[in-house]
């Protein structure tokens, strides 16, 4: 099947009332430009096409009924095709979107600790402050910390060399050359650093309870199927999302700078 049949045939699942009716259903009156981004994204992607356009459309409804757009530039979902079958992903941001939505997080941060920097771990209250300043752009390690309106604390630290050896055991594409792992590790650790810390310790919302069971569907089952799949590509983005900018409000601050909150 051509292109332009394949895309007929995405407009024509598209158009159909049923599943019109989900999107509505998940998205109410911004269901209409999202079925349009499904199409656009669908257009755009030499490798998305590659996959059936109906199951395209239940991976891009699994990203409305998380009220995640799944435009590649904005970070929040993707639907990445590993060659002829596409899978619903989470971005970075989409993370944080998430977790937002329920109002229970003060703070929620994560990056990159940089060489120069030391690292303290007070194993009592199981947080962990990042104090010095970093010698040169080498990275030693990724963080994520977050700060909720009850007051509790958590921080979650991963050496590099932590977060490879995690990369090896849970994802069999992390040797791919064409994996986000070799194209865009910084950004696959803050993620992993982060989704380790939500899923211990956050506040699991509805919406993130389902997002997490989507993302673990993946861990589980697409990263062992991933290294059978030679074809997976270079647009294939696995967890690309922008990396989270430097903020003033920067809640990694040293011992004896903060006020610390008792658990």
């Amino acid at each position: 099947m051509g292109v332009p049949q394949k895309t007929q045939k995405l407009k024509s699942i598209l158009e159909k009332d049923s599943v019109q009716k989900q999107f509505k259903n998940a998205l109410d009156k911004n269901s209409g430009s999202f079925v349009a981004s499904i199409i656009d994204l669908y257009n755009n992607d030499n490798y998305l096409r590659k996959c059936d356009p109906s199951a395209v459309v239940q991976e891009a409804l699994k990203a409305a009924t998380l009220k995640l757009p799944i435009n590649k530039q904005l970070g929040f979902a993707y639907i990445v095709p590993y060659g002829d079958k596409p899978e619903f992903q989470i971005g970075y941001k989409g993370y944080i979107q998430l977790a937002m939505r329920s109002g229970q997080y003060k703070h929620l941060n994560a990056g990159k600790v940089y060489e120069g920097e030391e690292i303290e771990h007070n194993k009592l209250k199981g947080n962990y402050y990042i104090s010095g300043e970093a010698k040169s752009d080498k990275v030693k390690g990724y963080f994520a910390h977050m700060e909720l309106v009850n007051g509790f604390t958590k921080t979650e630290y991963m050496t590099k060399e932590e977060v490879q050896a995690h990369a090896k055991r849970y994802s069999k594409s992390y040797d791919n050359k064409k994996s986000a792992w070799q194209t865009d590790f910084d950004k696959m650790a803050i993620k992993t650093v982060t989704r380790q810390l939500l899923s211990t310790w956050g506040i699991m919302s509805t919406e993130m309870i389902s997002a997490f069971t989507k993302e673990n569907k993946y861990t589980a089952e697409k990263e062992i199927e991933q290294d059978k799949e030679e074809n997976a590509n270079q647009e294939t983005i696995d967890v690309d999302a922008d990396e989270p900018e430097e903020t003033e409000d920067n809640d990694m601050v040293p011992p004896g700078q903060r006020e610390d909150k008792p658990f």
